[in-house]
């Protein structure tokens, strides 16, 4: 029955038994209709309950006139309705016991995910074996935008790493803002000083970062065309890729790591292959997984799978209860009154 007032009305009952007690109340109404109102009879109450119109025609033969009903007034064709007015504010109140309440759906909400991407923007980047008419940095920036597009409920960062990492926005849901710092970034040039690698660095850059984020699940995806050159065997002191991955894992972070490109190209003009253990170890310690993108087609693949495999869970619907016993209690109170005071003024009854 709860389920059919809902439907019905949009409202629950969370004790729909107290119900049970108009069934007295009904008996009892039931019982006073049949039995009728009490009433002191006395003789003469045949004679003023109809009219015998006067006869002008006295004869034997005449017609008799039929008898007219006294007219009632407006009071006693009334005389019922107090005790409607009472029996329904009676049925009120027990609606107001019975606790009536809605359930008010609210809106989804979801945590989403936080992101940091990851780019080197070494003078490599330049090269054009992804697309033959974008540079590596165009297409890899082009992807990540459209990446972007897709986790509108995630907060994403963006880090930009060559010799150095540089945290260019952090992790944000103004995703427009996002997008256009990263179609401003450019690479450094290849007679910079800043012209190297540094991978270890760019990951702990980003892990800290995301150190602070209150998401549940927290994401590194990480696009490079080289290999780490900073944090060499001469330079104890730079954070190695390994050991970045270390520091990844202990604060719960994933890394995605993306070798673009199909190598370096020598000054013969022939291409070397990079060496992609490092970017694959990376991912196994941090328990994220390595991807490879000889081209702008395998890139966007790469990005999409990276998208369906990082998915905040679906939130449960979620409803907010409220009572609404008070406007059947006020209503039932009201009723009652009103059924006592016109007993007592209008329909009252003398002896």
């Amino acid at each position: 029955m709860d389920t059919w007032i809902e439907t019905m009305t949009g409202l629950s009952l969370q004790s729909p038994a107290l119900l049970l007690l108009a069934l007295p109340f009904a008996a009892a109404a039931i019982w006073r209709w049949h039995r009728g109102t009490p009433a002191l009879r006395f003789s003469p109450a045949a004679f003023v309950s109809w009219v015998q119109p006067y006869a002008t025609d006295r004869s034997p033969d005449a017609p008799v006139a039929p008898k007219t009903p006294l007219p009632r007034s407006l009071r006693a064709r009334l005389r019922l309705l107090p005790a409607a007015i009472q029996l329904v504010g009676l049925l009120a109140a027990l609606v107001a016991l019975a606790r009536p309440v809605q359930r008010i759906p609210l809106p989804f909400e979801s945590q989403g995910i936080d992101i940091v991407l990851c780019l080197d923007v070494s003078s490599s980047m330049a090269a054009n074996d992804l697309d033959p008419r974008h540079d590596r940095l165009a297409v890899a920036k082009a992807a990540g935008a459209r990446f972007v597009e897709g986790r509108a409920d995630d907060r994403i960062g963006l880090v930009a790493f060559a010799r150095y990492a540089d945290l260019r926005c952090p992790p944000t849901l103004d995703h427009r803002a996002l997008r256009q710092i990263l179609a401003e970034t450019s690479m450094v040039t290849s007679d910079s000083q800043e012209d190297a690698t540094g991978i270890g660095a760019a990951l702990a850059r980003a892990a800290q970062v995301l150190e602070h984020g209150v998401a549940k699940s927290k994401v590194i995806v990480l696009l490079t065309d080289g290999e780490e050159n900073v944090a060499t065997a001469e330079s104890p002191d730079e954070i190695a890729p390994l050991h970045a991955a270390q520091l990844c894992h202990e604060l719960g972070v994933r890394v995605y790591a993306i070798a673009a490109g199909i190598g370096t190209r020598t000054a013969g003009g022939d291409w070397v292959a990079i060496d992609t253990k490092p970017l694959e170890e990376v991912a196994r310690v941090s328990q994220g997984r390595f991807f490879a993108a000889r081209d702008a087609s395998s890139l966007a693949n790469v990005y999409a799978e990276i998208d369906r495999l990082e998915r905040a869970a679906l939130a449960q619907p979620r409803t907010r209860v409220e009572e609404r016993f008070l406007p059947f209690l006020t209503a039932g109170l009201g009723l009652l009154l009103a059924a006592w005071l016109l007993r007592r003024t209008w329909f009252e009854l003398l002896p």
